[in-house]
């Protein structure tokens, strides 16, 4: 694994945080499951916060999840106009782990 500084937003700002993620060292394919991918099972609970399109947090929306909730707790959110995707960050440390988007 590498670890590295990450911020996936496309531009700095209060809410745009950066905190590390974790690579694979080799090439690898990226997770076109239905189901939560499998790098969500090393915890037993995460970090969700829903987003808007200013790619702004909306308040009220971080909550410690157990892993699975997520799912639950993400459609949830979606219920809301005012979000735009949900991201999932380590309850402990604030890595990135993915990006929920809503389904168009």
């Amino acid at each position: 694994m590498l670890v590295l500084a990450h911020r996936p937003f496309p531009e700095p700002q209060p809410y745009a945080e950066t905190g590390p993620i974790f690579l694979c060292e080799a090439a690898c394919e990226p997770w076109k499951g239905q189901n939560l991918p499998p790098i969500l099972g090393s915890s037993s609970d995460y970090l969700l916060k829903g987003y808007g399109p200013d790619f702004r947090i909306r308040y009220g929306t971080g909550r410690i999840v157990p892993t699975d909730l997520i799912p639950i707790y993400a459609l949830e959110l979606f219920t809301r106009d005012d979000i735009s995707f949900v991201d999932v960050r380590s309850a402990r440390n604030n890595c990135f782990h993915v990006r929920i988007v809503r389904d168009e």
